[in-house]
């Protein structure tokens, strides 16, 4: 394939932990990335829903990219979630994660007024113009608020460095007719965590997800079955992880993420308000789930 795509297999999303007083804490960043990275992810990508990118000041998700490229070393490579509101703010954000050393960037249109496909290829076209690194348009109206179907997103694709797109609206049709409409080689990601099996099946270069902070080896085991085409295998191994899967995303990934981690003794730190702790009942309903598996 001509075009660049630096990532595939199990791109882990980290997320962002705070302190007691709000603050982001950076050296329980750290611990919790190197975990998935120990783990033996394949790429790392901070600054995502699970990172929860929109509650974060510009320098703090500076602070980020920083400690993402300090403490991942070169091992994987880095895809730095930079999307915002304004053209302005995406373009200084994507300089600045190419400027550190980060292998691409994933790029959301979001929006309060509801963005024309004219207006939002214009922003991806003013971004990839802006810099060198390839970048992964990322389609979640749940999160950003706008839906690109496939044919639009095959567009985007003709833009010289927009080389990749994560779907994650949960519906493995749109998976088949971005193929028709981009190619057999369009480079796909899978962003919905329970579609995981049949995004691999339909042809997914990779899976983005933030399982890998709770279940690493489930998540490894099914992209190795994959690639070795077995498919038996690979069920299994999803069937085992999909309670896990559904959970997460149910209940939302900072929060479910965090109680998943406190679950297995590692101090996850603070949620930034209003986001807030798992309740009682949804905590215990994902320790009977994660006890399941041990």
């Amino acid at each position: 394939m001509s075009r660049n795509i630096p990532l595939k297999g199990i791109i882990a999303y980290p997320i962002t932990p705070f302190s007691a007083e709000g603050m982001v804490d950076i050296n329980k960043y750290k611990t919790l990335l190197e975990r998935m990275l120990k783990a033996g992810v394949h790429a790392v990508a901070p600054l995502g829903s699970a990172g929860v990118l929109p509650y974060l000041s510009d320098p703090e998700r500076e602070a980020i990219v920083m400690a993402t490229m300090e403490q991942v070393a070169g091992r994987v490579p880095v895809m730095i979630g930079v999307s915002g509101l304004t053209t302005e703010r995406v373009v200084y954000h994507a300089r600045f994660a190419e400027k550190q050393g980060a292998a691409a960037v994933m790029v959301i249109p979001m929006s309060y007024w509801k963005l024309t496909e004219t207006e939002i290829f214009a922003h991806f076209d003013k971004v990839a113009s802006a810099i060198s690194v390839p970048i992964m348009a990322y389609n979640n109206p749940a999160t950003g608020g706008l839906d690109m179907s496939p044919e639009f997103l095959a567009k985007l694709l003709k833009i010289p460095n927009v080389t990749m797109i994560k779907e994650s609206t949960g519906d493995v049709s749109r998976l088949h007719r971005l193929v028709q409409a981009a190619g057999e080689d369009v480079a796909f990601y899978n962003g919905s965590n329970p579609l995981a099996l049949d995004a691999f099946v339909a042809g997914a270069t990779g899976w983005c997800t933030a399982a890998p902070n709770l279940i690493p080896q489930l998540n490894l085991d099914l992209y190795a079955a994959i690639t070795k085409g077995n498919l038996a295998v690979a069920l299994a191994v999803f069937r085992k992880q999909l309670s896990v899967l559904q959970f997460i995303v149910a209940g939302g990934l900072p929060r479910t993420v965090a109680a998943g981690l406190e679950i297995l003794g590692i101090n996850a730190g603070h949620l930034r308000a209003p986001l807030a702790k798992l309740s009682e009942a949804d905590t215990e309903q994902l320790r009977k789930i994660l006890s399941a598996l041990a």
